[in-house]
Parts: structure tokens; C-alpha cells; sequence
């Protein structure tokens, strides 16, 4: 896996739209913060285009896309907003563009489609907040702030409280994963992380207002697909915005426990990532962590 080169002071970062259309207002914030972290942003050309909800045909996302992978003094590129889309831009993308040019795409939700590519092609990404989070004040600072220094090449580790569903138990491997429903819809496609399963992975999931039926059907797939049994170990984020009880299930945690704990790896539950209403905690997508989930604590170490 190829980490792309490290941010400093002065460099250029490209503001992109390939899912569904930003409000202008939240991409100004988002270039302010960025002129505040130091960075210089350039909006893509079809940035704040409006097409049916979308940003601009699927043909002007993905050219946007490749605006910003092919030129050399854009040194990443920061996605807008999620909603709805990327895998049309993903159809227009070939992955040796991925792969010819090495730089970080930041995001999450529906731009976990542009991580797996990236992943499948070899390069890290940041699953991390967009334009609306790097802006957010308060609790969130502490998250922008481990943002900006994984930027610069520092990269985290984490530390949380246990869970009581927790599965105790150390592993290393690759890191990959997101938005559940998003890379699910690109099983078996060359753009799919999971067809590196055998490498050694560690999958972190999260989705929102998916139903515990629909997820149990997501995570089945990944199952019969023989994947889950060569996974090292799995974190689960948060899952928001669900009907809950459903099935004689309390909640979505405990209807994955159900089927997790057969499995004899680690598994980290609540994790504070995805859609999470204070703490969206950055991940780097295709680096070699550590998982350590014990009694006191979950311990994740990104390993260059």
C-alpha cells in the first residue's frame, strides 16, 4: 500500500463533489477552514453543480475526479459532502488513475466508494470528516485536530472504553472498511477492498438508516462470499437513524453480536466512527494497524 506524501504549509487541496449536491455555503466554510489549517483550496470546476440532486452529470463529477487526482500541484483532494453517487463517478474512473497518482481523498458515508478504490489500487485514503465537520467547533476540535496532524504524516493511535459485547483479543492487519452499504454494492467489482481479503484485513463498518434486517443481509454477503472467516478483526462504528427493536433484537449491536461471536477474532464494538453526531474519528484506509481489544479498553495503532 502506497501512503501518500505528507502535507506542509502553502500546499493546494481540491474541493470535490462526486455524490449528491453541497450546500455553497458549507463549501465556503469548508475553503476557510482549510486557509485556517494552513492549505490553499481550489473548488473543482462542477463542485456546487446541482443535476437532480446530484453535483453535476455523473460525465462532470468524475472529470472533476480526475481534475484533481492529475494535477501535480493539487496535493489532496477533500470531498464536499456524501449523500449519493460516487459509484457513477467510480464507472468513469479506471483504477490506474488511482494508482498513477498517490494522493489523499478525504471523506466518508457514500465516499467510501473512492476509498475502496483507492485501496484496491493500492493507496491509503482518510475516511474522516468533509467540508460540514472540519468546520464544526467544540467537541469535534479534538477530532479536526487529529485530522490536520495525520495530514502532516503523524499518524494516530486510539484509545476508547470498552464495550460490554466487546470480543477480547490482538491482531494486525490492513485497514478497510466504512459505510456497509456503500461497499457492499461493490462486492466482487474490481473496485472492491474486500477482493484483498486474503492479505490480512481488519474491517470497520458503519451505516445509517439501514434496518437490522438489511444489515444482517449486507453482513451474510460478505459472509457467504467466504471473506468474513479470513478477516483478522472487526471494528463497529455507529449505526444511527434505525428502527429499533427489530426481530427481538434490542439494538443493532447486539444483533451483529449474534453472529460475531462465532468467530474467534476481535471485535470492537461503539467505536466513534461514521455518523455520529459528535465524534468521527479519522481513519486510514489500506495503513497496517494493531487492534488490541481487552477488558480496560480498545487500543488501535496505525503502523507505517
Amino acid at each position: 500500500m502506497v501512503m501518500p506524501p505528507a502535507l506542509k504549509a502553502g500546499d493546494t487541496i481540491a474541493i470535490i463533489s462526486p455524490s449528491s449536491s453541497p450546500d455553497s455555503m458549507t463549501v465556503v466554510k469548508g475553503c476557510a477552514a482549510l486557509r485556517e489549517w494552513g492549505y490553499v483550496p481550489v473548488v473543482g470546476p462542477n463542485a456546487l453543480k446541482d443535476y437532480h440532486g446530484f453535483a453535476g452529470t455523473a460525465d462532470e463529477r468524475a472529470a472533476d475526479l480526475r481534475w484533481a487526482l492529475r494535477d501535480s500541484t493539487i496535493k489532496a483532494i477533500l470531498c464536499s459532502r456524501g449523500g449519493d453517487g460516487a459509484v457513477q463517478v467510480l464507472y468513469r474512473t479506471p483504477l490506474e488513475e488511482f494508482a498513477r497518482h498517490p494522493k489523499w481523498i478525504i471523506g466518508f458515508s457514500d465516499i467510501t466508494a473512492l476509498h475502496s478504490a483507492e485501496a484496491a489500487a493500492g493507496v491509503m485514503s482518510i475516511h474522516g470528516s468533509m467540508c460540514d465537520g472540519i468546520t464544526a467547533k467544540g467537541e469535534r476540535d479534538s477530532v479536526n485536530a487529529i485530522m490536520q496532524r495525520l495530514l502532516q504524516g503523524q499518524l494516530p493511535t486510539y484509545q476508547v472504553p470498552p464495550h460490554p459485547l466487546n470480543q477480547y483479543g490482538e491482531a494486525t492487519g490492513i485497514l478497510v472498511g466504512g459505510n456497509l452499504s456503500v461497499f457492499s454494492g461493490l462486492a466482487g467489482s474490481d473496485y472492491d477492498f474486500l477482493n484483498r481479503a486474503d492479505e490480512g484485513l481488519i474491517l470497520f463498518i458503519e451505516d445509517t438508516q439501514e434496518s437490522m434486517s438489511k444489515v444482517d443481509r449486507m453482513l451474510h454477503q460478505i459472509e457467504i462470499r467466504g471473506i468474513l472467516p479470513k478477516l483478522k478483526g472487526i471494528i463497529v462504528g455507529h449505526f444511527s437513524k434505525y428502527k429499533s427493536p427489530e426481530s427481538g433484537f434490542a439494538d443493532m449491536y447486539e444483533m451483529l453480536h449474534e453472529y460475531l461471536q462465532h468467530y474467534d477474532i476481535p471485535v470492537c464494538y461503539d467505536f466513534p466512527v461514521g455518523h455520529h453526531s459528535r465524534y468521527n474519528f479519522p481513519m486510514v484506509i489500506g495503513c497496517r494497524v494493531h487492534l488490541k481489544v481487552g477488558p480496560n479498553h480498545t487500543r488501535i495503532e496505525f503502523v507505517e
